[in-house]
Formats: C-alpha cells, sequence, structure tokens
C-alpha cells in the first residue's frame, strides 16, 4: 500500500463468554503497534433478560489488560482481591506480571434487564524488566482522564502521552492511547514522536490521502511522517494508538505473553496445576487451558 498508510487490518470475529468480538490485533499484517499486542472491539450488542457476558476465571502473564467502555457495564474480579466495576469513560488497567488470574462478568443486579455492551479491550507487552513484575490493579474514572478540546476535536487521553497531555495510568512503557471524536471535516494530528502508530476507526469515516475508510479498520501509519487524521462528511470517532518499537519480539499463546517461549511453558503448567491464585467471588468454575 502506498502513501502515509502501512496496512489495513480487518478485524476477525470470534466469540468471548457468549458475545462476539472483532479482534484486530495480533493479525497476519502486525503483530504489536508499539507495545500494544491484541485488541479486541466487544460488540456493540444487547444481552436478554437474564443473560449477560461471562469470561470465567483465567489467566495473564507478560502484560496489561486495558478495559474501555462505551456503553453497558462489567464487573472484573481478579486474584489479587479486587472487586471494580468498570463503566463507560473509565480505564480498568490490570498488569499481570508475573502471574495474576481474573473474571469479567455482568454483574447479578443488571441481569433482570435486558442490557448493552460495547467496548474495546487491548492488552500492552510488558518490556522485558517489567515481564515479572508483581501483578497490580488501577482504576481510573472517567473523570480523571485528560480531555482537549479545539474546534471540532474531542480528545480524551486515555494512556500514554501525547498532544501536550498526560495520563493518571501508569505505562511501563512510551506509549499512547486517546478517545477522539471529529466534527465534520475536522482533523487531528498523530504524535509524531512515537515510532509506531495506528488508528481504529469506531465510528463515522476516515479520510486519509483521498481514502476513506468506514467503523471496524485499523490503520497502521508508516513511520516518521507528520500525518493527521480527518473525519468524513458525517464526522468519526477514532482511537488512536501507538508507541515505541518493542524490547525484541514477543510470544504469544492463549492469554500469555513473553519474551521467552520457555516462560510461557511454564505459565501453562502453573494454570494446569492450579498454581495461579484463585479468584475471590468467583472461584467455582476456570476456563481450561486450551488443546
Amino acid at each position: 500500500m502506498q502513501g502515509p498508510i502501512e496496512a489495513v487490518v480487518i478485524p476477525r470475529a470470534h466469540d468471548i463468554g457468549g458475545f462476539e468480538v472483532r479482534r484486530a490485533l495480533p493479525s497476519k499484517a502486525r503483530q504489536m503497534i508499539g507495545p500494544f499486542i491484541f485488541w479486541d472491539q466487544i460488540g456493540p450488542g444487547e444481552f436478554l433478560t437474564g443473560r449477560g457476558l461471562d469470561v470465567r476465571p483465567h489467566p495473564h502473564i507478560g502484560l496489561a489488560t486495558v478495559t474501555y467502555l462505551f456503553d453497558g457495564s462489567i464487573l472484573h474480579r481478579d486474584s489479587l482481591g479486587t472487586e471494580q466495576s468498570i463503566t463507560p469513560g473509565d480505564v480498568n488497567w490490570m498488569t499481570a506480571g508475573r502471574g495474576i488470574a481474573h473474571s469479567e462478568r455482568t454483574a447479578t443486579g443488571l441481569r433482570s434487564h435486558s442490557n448493552r455492551l460495547f467496548g474495546i479491550q487491548s492488552w500492552v507487552a510488558l518490556p522485558r524488566d517489567a515481564e515479572e513484575a508483581e501483578p497490580d490493579f488501577a482504576h481510573h474514572a472517567g473523570a480523571t482522564l485528560p480531555v482537549l478540546e479545539d474546534g471540532g476535536v474531542r480528545l480524551r487521553l486515555i494512556a500514554g502521552d501525547g498532544w501536550g497531555l498526560r495520563a493518571p495510568v501508569v505505562a511501563r512503557s512510551a506509549l499512547f492511547y486517546a478517545d477522539v471524536v471529529l466534527a465534520p471535516g475536522a482533523a487531528v494530528p498523530l504524535p509524531d514522536r512515537h515510532e509506531e502508530r495506528a488508528a481504529y476507526v469506531l465510528d463515522g469515516e476516515a479520510v486519509m490521502a483521498g481514502d476513506r475508510f468506514g467503523p471496524g479498520r485499523m490503520l497502521v501509519f508508516r513511520a516518521g511522517d507528520r500525518l493527521a487524521v480527518q473525519a468524513g462528511a458525517a464526522g468519526a470517532r477514532i482511537l488512536l494508538l501507538g508507541g515505541a518499537v518493542m524490547d525484541g519480539p514477543r510470544h504469544l499463546f492463549w492469554n500469555f505473553v513473553s519474551s521467552r517461549p520457555e516462560r510461557i511453558e511454564q505459565a501453562k503448567a502453573d494454570w494446569r496445576a492450579g498454581r495461579f491464585g484463585a479468584v475471590p467471588g468467583d472461584d467455582q468454575e476456570f476456563i481450561p487451558l486450551p488443546g
């Protein structure tokens, strides 16, 4: 592909806890964008009365999970004893490090009526010197995230730094992650100090070098160019993400990420043997190791 765009990633659909999601990363075109190694669009969709999201307890190592919603609510529980509901605009940032288990469900009280769910869950690979860090969980309410409004641009910085802003979320590597709403024809520049950059079109239409891209497309940009993403005639909502090139390749199996393949094998053995901690309040079932 010519011009500023290196690749266009079309997500593939799969099921998670009885709900369809669309995965853009990893893909054949790119495994990572900066430290972002996983990108799932959850919904938009609706659960009928009595039903909800049910992602049973499962493990992670070597990464941080980042959950950000546009609609609905998810109840997070983990093996640290955390129990935290996330609602639109908030950020749940869970650092797995040497190992954590967690579950994600629709709270019991919300199942008495139908409810919608729409959001993004991404994973950020940890740098080598933090892969075995102590697990941690942080919740940041939407009101604490910095916002920039300029003409037809409204930008909320979810994590990292850019556009003169810094988010309260503590990240282990240089990155940016922003939720941008653009009025018709408005444009937002991409941070040029980050080597790897991408845009995910959530709603409306993005325009780059005369080409138009609708929802559900991840645009991966060439390094070094000064670029701006413009909205089409109906406006757009776009997520911008990226960061520094990772300090070496990563191995990925199921929910495990590591720079060392033998560490993945150890994590498999630990989950089979029950050596990850239980999830308080949700310890009656779990997702078995695939295969």
